[in-house]
């Protein structure tokens, strides 16, 4: 998986218009409740100037849906601040069952509800669900085809179920339709895909400027032009580009992570840390915790990465257990752990799923080199290698190949 738009983004571009601290299993809502309650913020989120305009607005909305069971209106809007706040927070495993349970009831009232069926295509999206994810975007656009945003989550989908073409001509059906944020930032990825780094920066720079300064959606496109930069080593302008978020945001997790991956790249490793443990306290994000045991390994600590990729492992299977197919992303946590066998066996599972898609042929290219396989590794690496891709893990991957 790479880089979904998040689904606050369609939530926000598709609808205009409590309980106490407990544990996700305490908190995780049965598919009959309608009202599930709002997951308590914490830490520097708590203290963010709309959580209280947040809470207030959901306790309105639950007594509408209890008045008025079978009133979709509501029931969209409080979908919509449940996406919202599961990428504020991080809090995922917590609402998107419970996303889904709305989305569903709202689903059966109305069965062709174009909003309620791509809001819901983009949560499957978020869970790596692809195919459904994508069912449910072209049953979407049979209701409306000329509705942007749907275009765009069938280039998600496409991209991850490997059909880059297909993934083409949807995003230039949405430039056509919308030029905006959603639709730069997907141009900007189609050509990271196809090598063409300036071209993605460029474009992704037009999806910063389309934003509205300090939005959600601007801080995500900001944190992502600094991840191009990182990747193609102008790690002054990817610092440049996250403290920048960050001065307009400054408990937005992800640009400290973009900025601790700068550091990581000059490696200056106690800054990078603390950065990564300062968004780690902020956001219950995997990644943060998978990228310090990176650091731990680069640091020639093998025993404390090994112990903090088993943390990344228990909060894997954590959101696992709420949906979340996760197979991919274990394959490339077991492979720095060097359990190979396990790795192998959840690539598989992605192969047998999207047998062209890049990042999961880029796997299995480095668990075949790993295991001196060199067919394997070749046959992999030149699938992950069709579309031109230039990333600089991929390159490296590949020189190492051509070694055996």
């Amino acid at each position: 998986m790479k880089k979904i738009l998040p689904i606050c983004l369609v939530a926000l571009y598709l609808i205009v218009g409590c309980k106490p601290n407990a544990s996700v299993e305490e908190q995780t809502p049965s598919s009959t409740n309608m009202v599930t309650g709002l997951f308590e913020r914490k830490g520097a989120l708590a203290n963010a100037d709309e959580w209280a305009k947040t809470k207030a607005k959901v306790a309105e909305l639950q007594l509408k849906i209890a008045a008025k069971p079978t009133d979709v209106k509501p029931m969209l809007q409080l979908a919509v601040i449940y996406i919202s706040e599961a990428r504020i927070t991080g809090e995922h495993p917590y609402y998107y069952p419970a996303i889904i349970s709305i989305l569903d009831r709202v689903i059966a009232i109305e069965p062709a509800n174009f909003e309620a069926l791509v809001l819901k295509s983009s949560v499957k999206m978020s869970q790596h669900q692809f195919a459904e994810g994508k069912q449910l975007a072209e049953k979407a656009k049979v209701i409306n085809p000329d509705n942007a945003y749907v275009y765009g989550i069938l280039v998600d989908a496409n991209v991850e179920l490997g059909d880059y073409k297909a993934a083409v001509m949807h995003s230039d059906k949405m430039q056509s339709l919308k030029p905006s944020l959603e639709s730069y930032a997907r141009a900007s990825y189609l050509r990271e895909i196809y090598g063409d780094y300036k071209g993605a920066i460029a474009a992704m720079q037009l999806a910063v400027d389309a934003g509205l300064p300090g939005s959600e959606p601007y801080c995500w496109a900001a944190t992502t032009l600094a991840e191009l930069y990182v990747k193609t080593g102008q790690l002054d302008k990817a610092a440049a580009a996250s403290q920048k978020v960050l001065a307009m945001r400054p408990s937005y997790a992800f640009a400290m992570c973009r900025l601790a991956e700068a550091e990581l790249e000059r490696k200056n490793y106690p800054v990078a840390l603390a950065l990564l443990d300062s968004a780690a306290a902020i956001l219950p994000e995997f990644s943060f915790h998978e990228r310090m045991a990176d650091l731990y390994a680069a640091q020639g600590d093998t025993s404390k990465a090994l112990l903090k990729y088993a943390d990344v492992a228990r909060m894997l299977n954590e959101d696992e257990h709420s949906g979340h197919t996760v197979a991919l992303e274990k394959a490339k946590l077991y492979v720095k752990m060097n359990a190979l066998d396990s790795a192998t066996k959840y690539v598989q599972i992605e192969l047998n799923k999207r047998p062209n898609n890049i990042d999961v042929n880029k796997t299995m290219a480095e668990i075949s080199l790993l295991q001196k396989n060199a067919a394997a590794a070749k046959k992999h690496l030149a699938l992950a290698q069709s579309t031109g891709n230039r990333d600089p893990e991929l390159l490296a991957l590949a020189k190492a190949i051509g070694k055996i």
